[in-house]
């Protein structure tokens, strides 16, 4: 068995059932799940529509063996999507290539970007990332036989991470740095500085940039979310030497079960990364990259779903930051919301305590902050923290919204 497996911690939603284990929801209210970042909107009829089309055709469809590489359809409309979103002229061919969903293609990544040579140099690799995180990030660094090192997040700055904080000798053994822009749980959203700070880095010690942006198309600002790519070849970067951004269809269209996503950038590396996946068998079905293509094109369901997360986070928001301190997020699904101090806990209000008392008595589910976070540098920034995922309709994220507000009041 691979001794690597050993390090992988529980998943957040794991210890989320053993923290509520014998825990019995007040019965006068029904179950209400803020817990779990699924998109709950309608998925668009025409995407459904164009599925069941693509099983049905008898060009392709079911009885072919799809290629590793994607379709040229697939990887033209990927190409023509960053071009309208970010202004990019990617080559289909060699700079996109599609995946089963962002996280699969974040966890596989490490594993083509870490050097194993370092190991016989005495040296262990470092995969640096955000500090809450997307645990996919710690396990994709584990199993690739690197060491994870977190980089805090400020809360002084937006929850913007302190990537100046790590210190020369970690970015000197840096293979692989995780971005997340807008954030996962925090929604922040990585200006243009931040961008430069980090090529500048990339350049010097020679690391890969892994942007996650599978929350780019849900912003409240009337400027879109600044992406990875699109920052570089603002500062001249437009070979994107070093650097991979990585992308879904799950939040932007609603269709977290298709598992459909494509990453983009350095040509030299999706080369690599396509020799990986083509002995990975990670190929996308014919069919999911049929419907794939033509979520890509259309762009009013992306209007029409950000319309509605603006709508609902309008109501939600005030009713929390009444009693909780707690604002609109940049980008993302998600409020970062702080607990009150009164809720225990030895530096302010704990969040396993919060959340376990508030599913005891309003059958409300969020997720502690710690459990998106680790300990480093003395300090868990998720730690007085809960996450809470506006991902259902409008009408349910209020009444959980007023029932938070009724327990946080409650003496």
């Amino acid at each position: 068995m691979n001794p690597l497996l050993t390090r992988l911690q529980p998943y957040p939603f794991e210890r989320l059932r053993q923290l509520f284990a014998g825990v019995t929801p007040h019965p006068d209210h029904r179950p209400i799940s803020l817990g779990i970042g699924e998109p709950k909107h309608p998925t668009p009829a025409f995407l459904k529509d164009r599925l069941c089309e693509a099983v049905q055709s008898t060009d392709g469809g079911l009885a072919t063996y799809p290629a590793t590489g994607g379709t040229p359809e697939l990887k033209q409309a990927c190409a023509t999507w960053m071009q309208r979103r970010y202004g990019l002229a990617l080559d289909p061919a060699t700079q996109i290539l599609p995946v089963n969903g962002s996280r699969e293609a974040l966890f596989a990544l490490a594993q083509v970007v870490v050097d194993p040579r370092a190991f016989a140099q005495g040296v262990e690799p470092v995969v640096v990332c955000p500090n809450p995180f997307y645990q996919i990030y710690e396990g994709a660094a584990y199993l690739a036989g690197a060491q994870p090192w977190f980089a805090p997040s400020d809360p002084a700055r937006n929850f913007a991470v302190d990537w100046a904080s790590v210190p020369a000798e970690v970015w000197q053994r840096t293979q692989l740095l995780y971005t997340c822009s807008p954030g996962n749980p925090t929604g922040a959203v990585m200006p243009l500085d931040e961008w430069a700070m980090l090529f500048e880095l990339s350049d010097k010690y020679g690391f890969v940039i892994a942007s996650d942006e599978c929350y780019s198309e849900i912003y409240f600002r009337d400027e879109a979310p600044l992406g990875g790519l699109e920052a570089a070849a603002k500062l001249g970067r437009r070979d994107f030497k070093n650097l991979i951004a990585l992308t879904s269809l799950s939040k932007r269209s609603n269709v977290p079960g298709l598992r459909s996503g494509f990453v983009a950038g350095d040509a030299a590396l999706l080369k690599a990364f396509l020799l990986y996946r083509t002995y990975h068998g990670s190929a996308m079905s014919t069919t999911v990259q049929t419907a794939s293509a033509a979520a890509w094109l259309d762009e009013q369901h992306v209007v029409d779903n950000r319309a509605q997360y603006r709508a609902k986070f309008a109501e939600v928001t005030p009713i929390l930051a009444e009693v909780m301190n707690v604002a609109l997020p940049d980008a993302g699904f998600y409020l970062w919301a702080e607990v009150p101090e009164r809720f225990g806990g030895q530096a302010g209000g704990s969040d396993t305590d919060f959340a376990r008392a508030l599913l005891a008595q309003y059958n409300v589910t969020v997720l502690p902050g710690s459990y998106l976070a680790r300990e480093a540098q003395g300090h868990n920034p998720g730690a007085q923290r809960v996450r809470m995922a506006l991902v259902a309709e409008t009408a349910e994220c209020v009444e959980a919204a007023h029932r938070i507000a009724a327990f946080v009041r409650t003496p």
